[in-house]
């Protein structure tokens, strides 16, 4: 019966699957803790509160329907921080890097995922890259939190200096944006050392640890002038890019509003800190709810293109984005083929591309479809507060992002259950989900007859 079952498990278990029954496992674990009565500050969390609190903590994406600094206790709150953690880099990375410790052999299938999470190439060295994004991990959130906690002491004792610092410092890292105060970050908006130190994490969190590690490999070997790889380029070139226009078209959008009364300083800051934690951070330094239209448009875009592959973060990714900008550039001048920086893109990289905007575009839909079917249909459904503020949270909780407009706590039960399904999807990746759910189909030798139709 065992060895009926081992084989099942071996045949039916492929990656995919490993990967989104792991995220599912620690969803589940951290459910039931979070509804146990010692994670609550005043009353229990209800079973569903329990559940969108876990599945936001895990999928690092920070939307939450209670308030984490009052409704937790310690416990719960120590939780929060357990999950985002194992929920950035995931659970398979700590399990593979203990079974190294104890001298356990490592299966075939935990590899290949690690090796697909943080690497754009299978030829580079396994033991490498996990001793790396555990290492490099720990060692920049500790900086984080040695930094942040400093600042901390000046307005609090120094156990809940440190206990901020690092709760913080985590969360930032991981591309969370769960929060200690009420407000977020609003006190501190500011504050240039805590907003640079949070944007500083955010960012080494949001480009991925194969660029990190590529970028310090270039930093030690300069005199040997060793080249970038295309991937860590177009990264590069596209965060820095979306960050300074986002910035930017924020302080256009919002200097006569939002932002008109604070001191020129404090407007670069909330510019930047807002360009860069929209991306799929969610940690606030202004009020969401009373930005204009313009910049909610600025912020949703932001939202839906996210981190980049191999990090911490969400959203359809910034080399998907730039691909797809690539393709369009290179179709207008009339090339066949997508080339960029002298190299040539493969074709199944941009259909891939491809097919997770479309299938983003797609899911998006038909959750914020969901939502409003399932809202409360007393209410105006043509107000800027109802569907803007759904569609927002919506495209926040794909993007694995936070930001919310203010509708969050006040979802209904099923509503909650949705945007815990897309926050799911946002994390583990549309197409990883679907290929966890799909029969391998099966070979055949039959190839039909090409017909062209008309298209555009």
């Amino acid at each position: 019966m065992l060895i009926l079952l081992k084989k099942f498990l071996i045949r039916h278990l492929t990656p995919p699957r490993v990967f989104v029954l792991s995220f599912l496992t620690i969803v589940t674990i951290g459910t039931f803790l979070l509804w146990l009565p010692i994670s609550s500050s005043k009353r229990p969390l209800t079973f569903i509160d329990a559940l969108f609190t876990s599945t936001s903590a895990v999928c690092v994406t920070g939307l939450t329907v209670i308030d984490i600094s009052s409704d937790l206790s310690y416990f719960g709150q120590f939780v929060t921080l357990i999950l985002f953690q194992l929920g950035g880099i995931g659970i398979i990375t700590f399990s593979v890097f203990f079974f190294h410790l104890m001298g356990i052999s490592i299966p075939f299938k935990e590899r290949e995922i690690i090796q697909s999470s943080f690497s754009p190439s299978k030829r580079h060295d396994f033991q490498l890259i996990l001793k790396y994004v555990l290492l490099s991990t720990f060692t920049i959130e500790l900086l984080g939190s040695m930094a942040l906690s400093v600042r901390f002491l000046e307005d609090f004792s120094f156990g809940k200096a440190v206990y901020y610092g690092i709760y913080h410092a985590v969360s930032a890292f991981n591309n969370c944006g769960y929060s200690l105060f009420s407000n977020n970050l609003m006190d501190y908006k500011g504050d240039t050392f805590i907003n640079l130190i949070i944007m500083a994490l955010i960012i080494l969190g949001g480009i991925g640890f194969f660029v990190q590690f590529e970028m310090l490999s270039y930093w030690r070997s300069r005199k040997k002038r060793k080249r970038l790889s295309l991937h860590t380029k177009i990264v590069l070139i596209t965060t820095i890019t979306l960050i300074c226009l986002g910035a930017l078209f924020f302080y256009l959008f919002e200097k006569n509003y939002t932002i008109k009364d604070l001191p020129f300083k404090t407007k670069i800051l909330v510019s930047f800190f807002q360009s860069v934690t929209a991306r799929t951070a969610g940690f606030n330094t202004v009020e969401i709810g009373r930005l204009t239209n313009d910049t909610i448009l600025l912020l949703m875009m932001l939202m839906f293109v996210g981190a980049s592959p191999g990090s911490t973060g969400g959203g359809i990714k910034t080399t998907s984005f730039a691909l797809l900008i690539i393709m369009l550039w290179n179709r207008l001048k009339g090339n066949e083929e997508v080339n960029v920086m002298n190299r040539t893109i493969p074709k199944e990289l941009i259909s891939k591309s491809v097919s997770i905007i479309f299938a983003s575009v797609l899911s998006i839909g038909i959750v914020i479809s969901l939502v409003l079917f399932m809202s409360n249909k007393s209410v105006d459904f043509l107000s800027r507060n109802l569907f803007i503020e759904y569609l927002f949270d919506t495209i926040s909780a794909f993007g694995t992002v936070g930001l919310s407009m203010g509708i969050t706590p006040h979802l209904n039960n099923v509503q909650k259950v949705i945007i815990s399904i897309m926050m799911f999807a946002g994390r583990v990746g549309l197409l990883t989900l679907a290929f966890s759910l799909s029969v391998k189909p099966k070979k055949t030798l039959i190839k039909y007859a090409e017909e062209e139709i008309m298209v555009g």
